[in-house]
């Protein structure tokens, strides 16, 4: 069996102390249990219920009639529930243990966001419902949205864009509307090499042209260079902070007064908020647009493809150009502008993004938790993010390559390296072998400033016993790594999965279930 190339270890295997992992009739290990694919549980000429004769009746469906067998495998109510609960007890879960994914926020949801958002009139309205029957949900986007303004120091906030690239968007055509209104025709937006991969794509999804802006040796904008490139053709300069490095760009308020002084705009990709939530305000810095990940800062459910939110703040220069529609109260009521004159606050509006007004159940759990902290919890929020960041460092800095631990401090994510580990050895091991210690790996190979680069993010939801048990693991893989253990080549041993092709599963994947009678029969 190469483990390259096959994904189910039934067969003994080799493990880092030379025994072998005796096979097993069924494929199970203990309570991981083998579980194959549906399809190949069920039978497509079976159903798992019995139903009656279906009456006969004239089809109104006309050419768009069904006249294939709909192919779906017939299991019976215990069959599908056990199919589906042992899939989930092969998922990693924030429930299960530490995420360190850096740049991700993979922090814990506490129940009385989920317990609020699940509240009659929260979680049965309808965005098509006459204004009049949802003014407590009108009035939780306002607060949110008061709430938001405050935190960062900006004029306004769009509250309709569903995640932070959606947020990027709306932020840049706030920009490029804002130009055009001064007859102002710029074509290019800076990026520094520090920012999220995101920024670039959506300046160029909005027809800009893209540069790079390099960072100093120790992680941060390339301030001369930036002051060097700005002229007459910049729209804008998208920058994170603090960036993915990890570390807050101490220069922020020259940056911005630079942009300025040269005519252009300063978009800042929030989606690190977290390590700055009550202690520093964009808007003091010079900040023309923000996105906010309300599902990362406001810890509500992220990653796996879920809901999320992006809230955009805009200064006083943009706030014109927002988007449409926005909640306005009027007198004693709550009102969804949705159409605005140029008479109106925001009659220069760049129009609309989606066809309603966000993500309702992410607005709910965001305030619950911005309620539940406070003014003061919010700010020991950031700062508990950056002191378990820290620690993790500080404790793994003599085993780990840290390209920026001499920079001082970093913020909310650690950054590592591949460097020094012995020849043959990569981040791709280290981080298969977390998965063999109970955890689910690090962002690898980013950001691409550093050389197999692990970001790891702990969030300020882990406790010290949490974070002890993470650095030993990693210390023992790095050390392993260090050593030129071989057995560390092989990992994970104990996932339900082996280690695969990857580079084949991205250039063919394979995407539908084919019978491999059928397939046979076809050759």
């Amino acid at each position: 069996m190469t483990m390259l190339k096959e994904g189910r270890p039934t067969a003994p295997q080799a493990v880092a102390t030379g025994h072998m992992l005796p096979a097993t009739a069924t494929g199970n290990r203990a309570l991981m249990l083998e579980e194959a694919l549906i399809f190949e549980i069920g039978s497509t000429d079976t159903t798992g219920v019995d139903f009656a004769d279906a009456p006969q009746v004239a089809s109104r469906l006309g050419s768009l009639t069904r006249t294939d067998a709909i192919g779906l495998p017939g299991l019976s109510e215990q069959e599908t529930v056990r199919h589906y609960t042992r899939l989930s007890r092969q998922n990693y879960a924030i429930d299960l243990g530490l995420f360190p994914l850096g740049s991700c926020t993979m922090k814990h949801n506490p129940r009385l966001n989920e317990k609020v958002a699940r509240m009659p009139g929260f979680a049965d309205i309808h965005p098509l419902q006459p204004q009049s029957t949802v003014q407590g949900a009108l009035a939780v986007i306002h607060e949110l949205a008061r709430w938001l303004v405050t935190l960062t120091g900006m004029h306004s906030v769009a509250m309709s864009p569903k995640a932070g690239a959606h947020g990027e968007l709306c932020g840049l055509l706030a920009i490029r509307a804002a130009l055009e209104a001064r007859g102002d025709a710029r074509s290019v937006v800076l990026v520094p090499e520090s920012a999220h991969g995101t920024n670039p794509a959506t300046a160029a999804f909005c027809g800009y042209k893209v540069e790079d802006i390099p960072a100093t040796p120790d992680g941060r904008v390339d301030l001369e260079a930036l002051k060097a490139r700005l002229g007459a053709d910049v729209a804008a300069v998208m920058i994170t902070n603090p960036n993915t490095c990890g570390l807050f760009e101490r220069d922020m308020k020259v940056i911005s007064d630079a942009v300025h002084a040269a005519g252009a705009f300063v978009y800042c990709d929030g989606a690190n908020f977290n390590a700055i939530v009550g202690r520093v305000r964009p808007g003091d810095l010079g900040v023309d647009a923000m996105h906010i990940n309300l599902h990362k800062t406001f810890s509500t459910p992220h990653g796996g493809g879920g809901p999320g939110s992006g809230p955009v703040v805009l200064s006083a220069a943009l706030a014109p150009f927002a988007p449409l529609p926005f909640v306005e109260k009027q007198d004693d009521q709550f009102i969804l502008v949705e159409e605005e004159t140029a008479q109106d606050h925001h009659g220069q509006t760049f129009g609309r993004m989606v066809a309603f007004h966000g993500q309702m159940g992410m607005f709910t759990r965001a305030l619950t938790y911005i309620l539940s902290h406070g003014a003061d919890g919010l700010r020991q929020v950031a700062g508990d993010a950056v002191l378990n960041a820290n620690y993790i460092l500080r404790s793994l800095e003599d085993v780990l390559d840290a390209p920026f631990g001499g920079s001082g401090p970093c913020m909310h994510e650690a950054l590592f390296s591949d460097k020094g580990l012995a020849e043959g050895f990569t981040t791709l091991d280290i981080a298969k072998g977390l998965i063999d210690e109970g955890f689910h790996p690090m962002t690898m190979y980013f950001p691409l400033v550093v050389h197999g680069a692990m970001l790891v993010e702990p969030t300020e939801t882990e406790s010290k016993v949490a974070l002890d048990q993470f650095i030993m693991a990693l210390r023992s893989l790095a050390e392993r790594a260090k050593a030129g253990d071989e057995a560390l080549k092989g990992a994970p041993y104990h996932a339900p999965r082996r280690r695969l092709d990857e580079t084949l599963a991205a250039r063919k994947p394979v995407l539908s279930w084919t019978d491999p009678a059928l397939a046979v029969a076809a050759e």
